[in-house]
């Protein structure tokens, strides 16, 4: 499995938006796909999002050897990192109304 720098986008209306830059894999993208997201006050007080990953929020940005390693080497990972939002899937899930 070849690690890719992806972008994760998330409009969320008025409140603001959820982004950043990470590594994964092409697989681990695929899998989160349709899984439980939730964050606890991202964007300030009371502002609980939760939401299922769409493949619409992903975007390969280059999967390119030279580039994965300067990035993983420098810590140039920033923002949102969705699998650190992964919601745990013993407790009820609850989707955001306006999805």
């Amino acid at each position: 499995m070849a690690q890719a720098l992806y972008k994760f986008y998330k409009d969320c209306g008025r409140s603001g938006d959820l982004s950043g830059v990470f590594l994964s894999t092409p697989e681990k993208i695929e899998g989160i796909i349709g899984k439980g997201l939730y964050f606890y006050e991202v964007l300030g007080k009371h502002s609980e999002i939760s939401f299922a990953a769409d493949a619409k929020q992903f975007t390969l940005v280059t999967d390119a050897p030279e580039v994965i390693k300067v990035v993983a080497e420098h810590g140039l990972e920033s923002g949102i990192n969705p699998f650190e939002y992964l919601y745990d899937e013993e407790e009820e899930f609850d989707v955001d109304e306006d999805e």
